[in-house]
Order: structure tokens, then C-alpha cells, then sequence
């Protein structure tokens, strides 16, 4: 008998071992009934079936056991990513959840193969077709799994995000409050200048996390485009940079007409991500360098500093979310998520411009942005 049609009038028996082996995964089975236990697994099954008896030439074939297959089974595609997704919910991790395929694999194989009583060339054939069959169904599942694991993340970010808010603005206030309410002198003084300080680098990394969850959960970075000096917005940016570092000293230089029509809020982001990025690893503070030049319709910005040069390996990388300097140490503080250049690149690409950077020990390092003055 061929294994489709083998595959066909043994899919109860088939399923009801799937149930008994899914039973052992402990302990997101243990609570599990009949239903959720077999799941899609006769729909997979019976998928697999109508893709064997289904004509493939050899090169298709090729095709398909390297995944680039012409076109997939939708049936069978649906019921992989469903299996997935459910899994997902009721607890199993992936690997329980990929053994659920390896065990259906051996099952199906083992009982037709004591089913047959003479060897035939086809039969190979047909156990090749099953295994692609498998194999697509396993990779749609193992794709929709570690796509639920990743919006639950990303909405845990979400929520952890939101509410560090409030309790954050509340040290803020606080601290805010106490300052003009009470004459602090000293070590007191001290004190309540390093809360804020913190609690302000804190805010700043929360509003990063906020902006990494909202784009990996495929919503762009939103912009309100008007009127606004590219210059002012630079001049405040070294203010606040100064106040956080007062042994810093960067240089503001100007060309031309810096207006244009951009977000301001998110050009402020860009412009203290890059500027304290440029303190942070920079070799000396003084020696950090703005400057904005106004061209036609579009309007650069560079930011310049020395100290160790970016590889090359880590310049392919250094926009990507959740990067880090190599430079840092394993546990040493930090004021950063490894988001700050993500974000810089976000808002460039919300305005429509593009940031290149640049390093090397003769050179220092430095970052160009063009905007077009039109967002």
C-alpha cells in the first residue's frame, strides 16, 4: 500500500499514538484533554497525504528539500503554524514541541513499514514526499511558536515600560520638589542631583525600550513634522549633554540654513543619543565636535569624537536593537540599553534621511546624518 493512502486509513491509530506520546510532555499536558492533546495532528496528516499524491518533478523536488519549494500546501501550512501557535499557549517550549513531529515521523514510518510485504522503488519515494511533508509542517509550526514567544515578549516590554513611568516621574517630582523646597547643602546636595541625574538616564532608557517594543511589534516610529531650527534643537541637546557631563565641551558649528520640517521631540532623541554616545566612548570629552550644514533641500549633520576605533565587524551591526560597545566590561554600569543608535536610526528613517558612520584611529570616529528638509 502507498504511504498516502497507508497514511489515510491508519490516521486515527496515527493520532491516538500522537496523544499518548504528547501525554508524556509534563507538565503542560498534564492538564490537557483529549482534544487539545491530539490538537491538528490528523489535519497535518492528512495534509501530508493530499501533498504526496500530488506530481513533483525532480528539480522541484531539490527545490523543495532546500526549502525553496515553488509553491507550499496551504492545508498543511495552516495546520503547522495552528500547532504552533497553540503549543505556545498551553506551555510546551519548543523543543517539546518539536519532538511532538519527531515522534509522528517515526510512528507513521514504523507502522507502514511493518505493514508492507514486498520492497518497491516507490516506497522510498513515498517516504522522501512524507518527510518533506513533515519537515514543511515542522518549520510553519517552529516559525509560528517562536513568533508567539516574541510578541509575548515584546508585549511584557510593553507593559514593564509603560508602568516604570509613573513610579519614575514620581522620584522625579520628588526630588524636583525637595530641591526648591529645602536648602540642601553638601553631601545632601549631592545626593539629590545623583537621583536626578539617575532617575533622568532611566526615563531615557524606558522611552527607548518603548520605542524598540513599538517597531518590533511592527508599528513605524510616529512622527509630527513642523517647522523647527536644527540649530536650536543642537544647542539644547549640548546644554543638557553639559549638565549630565560638566567636564564636557563640545563645539557647535553651523553652515547655512539649518531649517526645515521635522519632528522635534524625535530630532532631540537623535541628537542626545549621538552626542552622549560620542561622550560615552569618546577619549576626551572636549574634543567632541557638532556640526550642521545647510544645503539645497537637504541638511547634514555630523558628530565627531576621538577615541578606540569601531571595527569594521562591529560597524555592520552597531544600529542593530540590543547592541553593545565591545569596549564595555561584563557588569560594568551603564547608562544604556545598547538602543541608542537603534533609536538614532529609527527617526533618521522616519524623516525619510540616512546615517552613515565612519572610524579609525587616525580619523576618530564619526557619525553622518542627512535629512531631507521635508520629513
Amino acid at each position: 500500500m502507498r504511504l498516502s493512502e497507508f497514511i489515510r486509513q491508519h490516521a486515527d491509530h496515527i493520532v491516538e499514538e500522537w496523544e499518548q506520546f504528547a501525554r508524556t510532555i509534563s507538565p503542560a499536558a498534564d492538564t490537557m484533554d483529549q482534544a487539545a492533546l491530539r490538537d491538528h495532528a490528523k489535519a497535518i496528516l492528512l495534509a501530508a497525504a493530499r501533498d504526496m499524491d500530488t506530481t513533483q518533478t525532480a528539480r522541484e523536488q531539490i527545490a523543495k528539500a532546500k526549502g525553496e519549494g515553488p509553491e507550499k500546501t496551504p492545508s498543511l501550512d495552516e495546520a503547522g503554524a495552528s500547532h504552533g501557535e497553540l503549543r505556545h499557549a498551553v506551555g510546551f517550549d519548543l523543543v517539546q514541541m518539536t519532538s511532538e513531529f519527531r515522534h509522528l515521523r517515526a510512528c507513521v514510518i514504523r507502522l507502514w513499514a511493518n505493514s508492507l510485504e514486498t520492497p518497491d522503488m516507490a516506497y522510498f519515494q513515498d517516504m522522501i514526499r512524507f518527510n518533506e511533508a513533515i519537515d514543511e509542517a515542522l518549520a510553519e509550526s517552529t516559525a509560528a511558536y517562536a513568533e508567539q514567544v516574541n510578541r509575548s515578549r515584546d508585549i511584557f516590554l510593553a507593559i514593564l515600560g509603560h508602568d516604570l513611568r509613573a513610579p519614575l516621574q514620581a522620584v522625579s517630582m520628588s526630588t524636583e520638589l525637595l530641591m526648591r523646597k529645602t536648602a540642601l547643602e553638601g553631601d545632601a546636595l549631592s545626593c539629590a542631583l545623583s537621583i536626578k541625574q539617575g532617575a533622568r538616564h532611566m526615563a531615557a532608557m524606558v522611552s527607548d525600550l518603548l520605542e524598540l517594543v513599538r517597531s518590533r511589534l511592527g508599528k513605524s516610529l510616529p512622527i509630527e513634522p513642523a517647522p523647527m531650527d536644527l540649530a536650536d534643537a543642537a544647542r539644547a541637546a549640548i546644554a543638557e549633554a553639559c549638565a549630565g557631563n560638566p567636564q564636557s565641551d563640545p563645539t557647535l558649528i553651523i553652515e547655512g540654513d539649518t531649517r526645515g520640517v521635522w519632528d522635534s521631540g524625535r530630532l532631540a532623541q537623535l541628537l542626545q543619543n549621538l552626542i552622549g554616545n560620542a561622550l560615552q566612548y569618546g577619549t576626551h570629552p572636549r574634543d567632541l565636535i557638532v556640526t550642521l550644514k545647510g544645503e539645497g533641500d537637504v541638511v547634514s549633520l555630523t558628530v565627531h569624537n576621538h577615541g578606540e576605533p569601531i571595527s569594521e565587524e562591529a560597524i555592520g551591526t552597531i544600529f542593530d536593537p540590543l547592541v553593545r560597545s565591545s569596549n564595555e566590561e561584563l557588569g560594568q554600569a551603564s547608562t544604556s540599553l545598547g538602543l541608542g543608535l537603534f533609536i538614532v536610526k529609527e527617526v533618521v528613517t522616519a524623516h525619510g534621511g540616512t546615517i552613515e558612520v565612519s572610524s579609525s584611529e587616525a580619523e576618530g570616529t564619526l557619525f553622518s546624518v542627512m535629512l531631507p528638509r521635508q520629513a
